[in-house]
């Protein structure tokens, strides 16, 4: 860092003895008043220069008289009225407009006469005188100015000092590290001769490097790695003759006194170089542009003086020590203690040119007035953000402070205490005593918590969910049975068995007067309204719906609640219920409770046997409240897929209700009443635009929704719509350009005939295009209309033609969906017929089976691979389970011993390799209700006669021929229909289930009821028998 001081006159005067410091040859001009110099103040971290100065003679000479001016006839005279430079007034006053900053008292400057002899002659002249002093005094007070011999002017040939980072301008000092032994030993040789000056030069970048982007530690090890000519090559040629003032370890500081410019390199190690001394080039001290150039960079300095801190430790410590000051070092000044970048600063260096210099100087003071007034705006804008919220943070506590003096406002504890009894006020006789306990001890022992532990906040939130929930607060619910059903009808078709039950349900709580909660579980494959007839119940009740779903549930906490003492603890999902609804009778549905998980935090459904109790949970116990509630009154509506998955001890606390699945009749009348008329709102569609016939309905069920559901139907239909949407917009758009063109040309009599005709042709094509697929009807359309177009172009219409074509076209709109067309919308078939055989032959039996979508048709069949004595044996395929192979097995055993009774000298069975195949092969299949069925497949080949036509049977088979009950006889009726089957043959104990059924569904079927084969194999080859007979 650069800094500043100043010595009278000239920059080579020491002490002379017996005179106190005072030059003997001093000039005394104009009468001079007393100056007072200000003593330097001493800094936290005091420059080694200040240090130099206050302990020079010369400094001493002027605290000791104060009163003596040193005149030069080179500057102009400090303190007299008719000065001869208009620097000094203006420049006098800059010490006076601030303090000093703390942080900048390492700059000193030292005034040195660079521009011509008078300096020479002083320093000769002093060196007479101090002759005789010249002791190890001077070295001990480490004077600043080293009197030596020879003149500055002699010093032609020096050492060169590289300067890395910024030029050394004459009058300022910089302390740069010297790490090259022979240069620091070849400075230390230079001051013990008396000849303490070298050159300091500049130093270029280095090619092709941004000195911005590399660490200063980097480009110090390069300086030190250069030498000789390489050396020589970076540093710029214009640099300052400095005077070595000291050196400490590596550390060397320079005085700077004129400009040189390098010629020619004299050694390489260590660099010494040849100079010429620079001087100021001639000008006018007079002339007026100068002058003001010089004031506004003086004007210039000031101003940053107001804005900034920073220069005023330099002005101030330039006017106590200021010797001489003209134009040339003004300029100096400026630039030196600016915070220009080197290449900026090197141009004023190496500007001889004084007014030059002067403009160059006013930019960079210039710049540094705007950057101190950017500083000062972000400076007070900072001051102001912080001092504005330390005040708004202060009059918030002091109203804080007098609000609670005048009882006007409570601290939060009372606040939050006193929200906690607002709420259970209302219902405090309601609330259970042992409940009402914990409220109150809790409260009490939030009064003695401070707000910033953590037990505070978890009391808080204990007693937010505490009086949060609705404790005695129940709904009134609705006992109008009629409306109720008049509801649940609005809502769903058919379920007969569900809508009975709720209705039982309210006739119970209408006899009693007051409902208790139960527990029903509707069970079913997916999209037959399991989850949607919840919502239509709690509708029916008049009751609050809330809904969690447990598939996939393996944490007990989310039905139990956490205990406090866990960091994020909360309660489980009933007692979130029962803060959500407000109620303490909702209805809750409980989904997938048939695909519960178990982990490693419990078993969940072994948490909701207490739940789903109705013994139990009238004492529900939360982890996390660890108080009773009592749920009793709460109706548990639970939904599943298949009951098998549910565990036995909670499946014996609910009310299972099966829902079976829709039949294709009832899937009609739900898409037509419910599906389709929500859909055709949903997409803006009016009634009068669309029409779906019933054998479209009835074809899209049968060949692309069997599944017994009806939330794929749903999706067809939105499918249908969304085609018939696209296709309305595009007629619209495309109808459009034929009203424009049809007031465009005035028609003929000879034209208007033309144009009816083919208006008439027009019409009967877009009627026939309506009922044509999706993107036929548009291209046909389309064409239509284009045509159209053309004819009105070329023949026009009069207003009772344009009549009768808008009429014309609103009737075209109207989009017909059949079976036809079907295809068109919703893409190819999915299902195709079940039924592969119309006669089935000689080893084929059709059997029904029970999937997940409904009931389904079953082929079976056997064939002869291989005969030869003792080769009886069964290979069976069709990607069956182990429970039908073991039918199988069964099956086979049971043929052999019937058909050994029926036709004794058959040896079929005994010398046959039989192949059993159950189509489809990528379908599993397991199950013992085909025992029958592979029974008299096998019997049919063996006998090589076919079973009657239309029959389809069912049931599983003992090895003495019993026939046992199966399940899914509804699913397998519907089944049995779809496929035009006649004759269906079920165990005896499945006559209850069958009588369960609708009329429509048993309607036009022959159904014969066996608990033995042998009436199975009469009712198959009975009439067959009798034919030959």
């Amino acid at each position: 860092m650069q800094g500043l001081t100043a010595t009278p006159r000239s920059p080579l005067l020491a002490p002379q003895n017996g005179s106190n410091g005072v030059p003997s040859r001093l000039k005394l001009g104009l009468t001079t008043p007393k100056i007072q110099f200000c003593p330097v103040r001493t800094f936290p971290h005091p420059s080694p220069m200040l240090k130099l100065l206050s302990s020079s003679a010369c400094l001493q000479t002027r605290a000791r008289h104060t009163a003596i001016s040193y005149l030069s006839p080179s500057c102009p005279r400090v303190g007299t009225e008719s000065s001869s430079s208009p620097v000094l007034r203006p420049l006098s006053s800059l010490g006076r407009l601030g303090g000093r900053s703390p942080n900048l008292g390492q700059r000193a400057f030292f005034c040195s006469d660079s521009t011509g002899d008078d300096g020479s002659e002083a320093a000769t002249q002093a060196e007479g005188k101090a002759a005789n002093s010249e002791t190890d005094t001077a070295e001990k007070s480490v004077s600043a100015i080293i009197p030596t011999n020879p003149r500055l002017d002699d010093y032609l040939t020096v050492l060169a000092l590289p300067l890395p980072h910024r030029p050394l301008f004459p009058g300022f000092y910089m302390p740069i590290y010297v790490k090259d032994p022979k240069l620091l030993a070849a400075l230390q040789e230079c001051r013990k001769r008396q000849a303490p000056y070298c050159g300091a030069f500049l130093l270029k970048d280095e090619p092709g490097v941004d000195p911005s982007l590399s660490a200063p530690s980097e480009s110090d090890k390069s300086i030190h790695d250069l030498k000789g000519k390489e050396l020589y090559d970076r540093l710029h040629e214009v640099g300052t003759l400095a005077q070595i003032s000291r050196i400490i370890g590596d550390e060397v500081t320079l005085i700077g006194h004129r400009r040189l410019r390098k010629t020619e390199m004299v050694s390489e190690d260590p660099l010494t170089v040849k100079v010429d001394h620079l001087k100021e080039l001639p000008f006018d001290k007079e002339d007026d542009v100068i002058k003001a150039t010089s004031f506004e960079v003086i004007s210039t300095l000031r101003d940053v003086l107001k804005t900034s801190n920073l220069w005023r430790d330099h002005v101030q410590t330039y006017q106590q020590h200021i010797g001489e000051f003209n134009y040339a070092r003004l300029a100096d000044f400026g630039a030196a203690i600016s915070g220009a970048n080197k290449l900026q600063c090197l141009a004023v260096l190496e500007e001889l040119d004084v007014y030059k210099r002067l403009k160059l100087t006013l930019e960079l003071v210039k710049k540094e007035l705007e950057i101190s007034k950017i500083q000062e705006s972000i400076a007070k804008a900072i001051e102001e953000k912080i001092s504005g919220e330390q005040r708004r943070y202060l009059l918030n506590e002091q109203l804080k402070a007098i609000k609670k003096e005048l009882g006007l406002e409570t601290d939060d504890k009372t606040a939050l205490s006193a929200k906690f009894r607002e709420r259970i006020d209302p219902n405090k006789d309601k609330i259970p005593a042992h409940v009402l306990q914990v409220i109150e001890e809790e409260l009490t022992k939030l009064q003695l918590l401070e707000a910033s532990s953590s037990e505070f906040n978890v009391t808080r939130n204990y007693l937010d969910w505490l009086t949060a929930l609705p404790w005695g607060n129940y709904s009134d619910e609705n006992f109008d049975v009629l409306r109720a059903q008049k509801i649940l009808d609005e809502d769903h078709y058919g379920l007969t068995d569900v809508k009975e039950r709720i209705l039982e349900f309210i006739a119970v709580g209408k006899l009693r007067g007051t409902s208790q909660g139960k527990i029903i579980c509707l069970s079913g494959p997916p999209g037959v309204g399991k989850t949607s007839i919840g919502r239509s119940i709690a509708r029916a009740l008049d009751r609050k719906f809330f809904r969690f779903s447990v598939g996939g549930l393996a944490d007990v906490a989310e039905i139990k609640g956490h205990r406090r003492t866990y960091i994020g603890a909360m309660p489980g999902k009933m007692v979130q219920c029962l803060k959500h609804v407000g109620t303490a009778n909702p209805l809750v549905l409980i989904d997938e409770i048939d695909k519960l998980g178990r982990g490693h935090a419990g078993d969940p459904a072994s948490a909701l046997l207490e739940l789903l109790d109705p013994e139990q949970n009238a004492n529900f116990l939360d982890h996390y409240l660890d108080v009773p509630i009592d749920l009793s009154k709460v109706l548990f509506v639970c939904t599943a897929n298949v009951v098998e998955m549910i565990p036995n001890p909670l499946l014996d606390r609910m009310e299972v209700i099966t829902i079976a699945g829709y039949i294709t009749d009832e899937k009609v009348h739900i898409a037509r009443d419910y599906l389709e008329k929500s859909t055709r709102e949903a997409c803006g569609i009016k009634p009068e635009q669309v029409e779906v016939t019933d054998a479209a309905l009835l074809a899209l069920i049968e060949n692309y929704c069997r599944e017994a559901g009806v939330r794929n139907l749903q999706k067809q239909i939105e499918k249908i719509y969304r085609k018939i949407a696209l296709q309305l917009v595009r007629r619209g758009e495309l109808a459009e350009p034929v009203q424009a063109a049809a007031h465009v040309v005035e028609p003929s009599e000879a034209n208007v005939e033309y144009v009816d005709e083919s208006g008439k042709q027009e019409i009967e094509n877009n009627a026939h295009a309506g009922a044509q697929s999706d993107e036929r009807s548009g291209h046909e359309q389309a064409l239509g209309i284009s045509n159209e177009a053309d004819v009105v172009a070329d023949h026009g219409h009069t207003d009772a033609e344009e009549n009768k074509e808008s009429k014309a076209i609103e009737n075209s709109e109207k989009i017909q969906v059949d079976t036809s067309n079907l295809s068109d919308f919703v893409g190819k078939p999915v299902f195709h017929a079940e039924r592969i055989y119309d006669q089935t032959p000689v080893g084929v039996v059709m059997g029904l089976a029970w999937t997940a979508m409904g009931g389904s048709t079953l082929y079976i069949e056997t064939t002869q691979v291989e005969q030869g004595e003792g080769k009886g044996v069964l290979h069976v395929t069709g990607q069956l389970g182990d429970v039908m192979k073991e039918s199988a097995q069964i099956a086979h055993t049971v043929a052999r011993a019937f058909l050994l009774e029926k036709e004794p000298d058959n040896p079929f069975f005994a010398n046959s390799k039989l192949h059993l195949h159950v189509p489809a092969g990528a379908t599993p299949k397991d199950g013992p209700s085909a025992g029958c069925t592979m029974i008299t497949s096998m019997l049919s080949l063996a006998m090589k006669k076919p079973v009657k036509k239309d029959l389809a049977m069912t049931g599983e088979v003992t090895l003495t021929g019993r026939i046992l009950p199966i399940g899914g006889v509804k699913e397998k009726t519907i089944a049995a229909r779809r496929s035009d089957i006649k004759t269906i043959i079920f165990p005896s104990a499945n006559r209850r289930d069958y009588d369960e059924l609708a009329s429509n569904v048993k309607e036009g079927l022959d159904v014969h009821f066996v608990d033995d084969y042998s009436r199975i194999f009469n009712l198959a080859f009975g009439e067959e028998e009798a034919a030959e007979n």
